[in-house]
C-alpha cells in the first residue's frame, strides 16, 4: 500500500450534505487520518475567510480556496494568484448587459454587484457568505475568484472568455444557474501541485475527494482521486475511483477502500 501523506477534501457535496450538515462518519474519517499523521487540507471554491469556522470544527488549518487561487498551510499564506483586471472587467460588463449578478472574492471580503436581488440573497444564504460589500473598482486588482449568478436561461453562453478561462457549473441543488470562473493555470489541481512540491510529498502519496467540475483537475492529479457518488456526471471520467454519496459515508468508504479505515 502506498505511503499516503495528505488528503484534500472539497466542501460542498463532499464534506457538507445537502442539508448543510456533516455526517459522523466523515468526522471520524478525518480524525482517523490525523491520527495516522496524514495532512488534511480543505480544497474549495469558497473564500477561505468564510470557512475558518468549519476548519476549526474539523481541526483543519490548511486550505486551498477560491478554486486554487489562494493557498494557506498551517495558517501561513503560501501562494496567491489574483485574476487579471481586464478579465474581471470583461465579465462585469457582460453580466451587467444580461442582468446577471456577480460575487467577486478577495482574501478578506465578498464583493457583490447587487445585494438586494433575491437570487443573490439565496446564494449568500446557501454558502453562508457574511463578509459582504458592494463591489468597487478599487478592489479590481485583488479579485481571487468570481461566481456568476445567471437568470437560469443558458446565461453562461453569453461569456466569450479568453483562452485559459472557463466556467464551471456549481454542483449544489438549486444553484445550477451559478458558475464559478476557473482559470486553467489557477485551479485546485495546480494548487495541490504547488502544496505537494512545497511539502516534498510525492503525487502518489496524495488523496483527493470532490463532486463538482471544479474538482476535475484536482482529482486527475491526485494519486488517488475519488468522485463522490453524487458528483456531476461528467466528473467520473476524471477520477480514478468512485465512492458513495455524501449522504452515504462517501469519504469514509473511499478511505476504507484504500485500507486506511
Amino acid at each position: 500500500m502506498p505511503n499516503y501523506k495528505i488528503l484534500f477534501l472539497d466542501i460542498d457535496g463532499t464534506i457538507l450534505t445537502p442539508d448543510d450538515t456533516i455526517e459522523d462518519s466523515t468526522k471520524i474519517a478525518i480524525s482517523e487520518m490525523r491520527k495516522q499523521d496524514i495532512e488534511v487540507v480543505l480544497a474549495t471554491g469558497r473564500p477561505i475567510h468564510e470557512i475558518k469556522g468549519l476548519g476549526e470544527e474539523l481541526n483543519i488549518s490548511s486550505y486551498i480556496g477560491y478554486n486554487g487561487a489562494l493557498g494557506i498551510y498551517e495558517e501561513e499564506t503560501i501562494f496567491a494568484e489574483p485574476m487579471h483586471a481586464n478579465d474581471v472587467k470583461y465579465i462585469l460588463d457582460v453580466a451587467k448587459k444580461h442582468n446577471h449578478k456577480l460575487v467577486l472574492y478577495t482574501n478578506t471580503k465578498n464583493y457583490l454587484t447587487d445585494l438586494d436581488s433575491d437570487l443573490v440573497k439565496t446564494f449568500l444564504q446557501q454558502f453562508h457568505l457574511r463578509q459582504n460589500e458592494i463591489f468597487s473598482e478599487e478592489v479590481i486588482e485583488d479579485i481571487l475568484g468570481m461566481t456568476i449568478i445567471t437568470t437560469g436561461n443558458n446565461g453562461e453562453e453569453h461569456y466569450e472568455l479568453n483562452d485559459g478561462i472557463h466556467l464551471s457549473q456549481v454542483n449544489v441543488e438549486g444553484m445550477q444557474h451559478c458558475y464559478d470562473v476557473i482559470r486553467d493555470k489557477v485551479n485546485k489541481g495546480v494548487g495541490i501541485q504547488f502544496l505537494l512540491k512545497k511539502l516534498g510529498i510525492e503525487r502518489e502519496s496524495s488523496i483527493a475527494f470532490g463532486d463538482g467540475m471544479n474538482d476535475k483537475e484536482m482529482l486527475s492529479f491526485a494519486g488517488e482521486g475519488f468522485a463522490m457518488g453524487n458528483a456531476h456526471p461528467d466528473l467520473f471520467k476524471h477520477a480514478k475511483h468512485r465512492t458513495t454519496d455524501v449522504t452515504d459515508s462517501g469519504i469514509y468508504n473511499g478511505l476504507k477502500k484504500l485500507g486506511l479505515l
